[in-house]
């Protein structure tokens, strides 16, 4: 078998989440509870206007998600500790050979590095729970690996970071070689764009050690968005010329250089912890539309849509505040898991059936596109 991820610009059948529940991550008063319920359940409405939401829900938060979410979003009682579904859920595969089969990585989730403060021992189960809800294959993996330290293009080029997969809290025995490798069997990548490192931010305690998709993404094949800092006073000035050097050097599965386009980040520089990571490229894109990161900047919040209205033709930008998200630890891509659509296969015609006889009334042969 042959397994390839989908660019998730691809069809979805559905987004995959997981509801907060009481901990760290979520705050310690009951206003910053209540502000991390308000953020994870404004984007799950803001997805569900576009394709089905399907979200994991902690027995102890059953009733607090159903006030939140009422019926717009599909809810499956599961143990939850962390509740970054890009990270910790599965990353959906398919295989172009087996058009109706669904296939779902599951990589090893240790927390980001197993740190100390993480609670991940009950989320690093949720890519087999899920792939068994939704009857997907299960891919094993002996990569520790996070679903926000890859972006792909669907046709064989993944971004990667230096400090990502070759964390040696995360694989102390890993080389490129050996990441690549793996990366071609699970997700069907023959190119890996190697970038040296994340923004700053996200090097501190409670960060990801570099996570790619706040950093850079696919627009389309050949098409790079890339976060742009155009302020010296912050760090992230320094940082991104080396990230845009590596990509302005690389070529993709076809052999092209890359298009780049930048996203410029918020005024802001600053809150009460420092410099802060806000990326316009964490963003979701979703069936007819793109779920975009706002930090309540009208100027670049209007400017970001514009560039993504511009990089997704003939998709509905839809903006919710991320700074909850942020403050937290990610982003809008970071709590969300696109699961592919996969192609309608019919069932074979009886040998009595003569050629080019129509369908059945009713059934198509197309793909299924939302």
């Amino acid at each position: 078998m042959s397994w390839r991820m989908p660019a998730e610009t691809a069809p979805h059948e559905r987004t995959w989440m997981a509801f907060p529940r009481e901990g760290m991550t979520l705050g310690g008063t009951d206003a910053e509870r209540d502000e991390g319920y308000a953020a994870w359940s404004a984007v799950a409405r803001a997805v569900a206007e576009f394709e089905p939401v399907a979200m994991l829900v902690d027995p102890s938060e059953t009733v607090r998600a159903r006030s939140l979410l009422g019926d717009t979003v599909e809810q499956i009682a599961a143990p939850v500790d962390e509740f970054w579904m890009r990270d910790h859920g599965p990353t959906f595969v398919v295989d172009d050979e087996r058009p109706g089969v669904l296939g779902a990585v599951d990589w090893i989730f240790n927390g980001w590095g197993a740190p100390g403060w993480a609670d991940w021992r009950l989320s690093a189960e949720h890519a087999r729970a899920v792939a068994a809800h939704v009857d997907a294959e299960l891919v094993s993996s002996v990569l520790v690996n996070e679903g926000g330290g890859i972006h792909v293009d669907g046709t064989g080029t993944v971004l990667l970071t230096e400090t990502v997969q070759l964390d040696p809290r995360r694989n102390p025995f890993a080389d490129r070689a050996r990441v690549d490798a793996e990366m071609l069997r699970t997700i069907g990548a023959t190119t890996a764009i190697w970038l040296p490192r994340g923004l700053t931010r996200d090097y501190d305690e409670f960060g990801t050690n570099g996570h790619v998709d706040i950093v850079a993404t696919f627009a389309a094949p050949g098409l790079v968005l890339l976060h742009a800092q155009p302020d010296a006073a912050h760090p992230d000035h320094a940082v991104m010329p080396e990230i845009r050097a590596a990509l302005d050097g690389a070529t993709d599965a076809a052999g092209r250089g890359l298009e780049i386009i930048e996203l410029p980040a918020p005024a802001q520089l600053r809150d009460a912890e420092g410099f802060v990571d806000y990326s316009y490229v964490n963003h979701l894109v979703v069936n007819g539309g793109v779920i975009a990161c706002g930090f309540g900047d009208a100027t670049a919040d209007d400017r970001a849509r514009g560039i993504l209205r511009d990089a997704y033709p003939g998709r509905r930008v839809v903006t919710v505040d991320a700074r909850p998200l942020f403050a937290r630890g990610g982003g809008i891509h970071c709590i969300t898991q696109q699961q592919p659509a996969l192609p309608r296969v019919d069932p074979p015609r009886s040998a009595d059936d003569a050629p080019g006889a129509p369908a059945i009334a009713g059934e198509s042969t197309e793909q299924v596109q939302r």
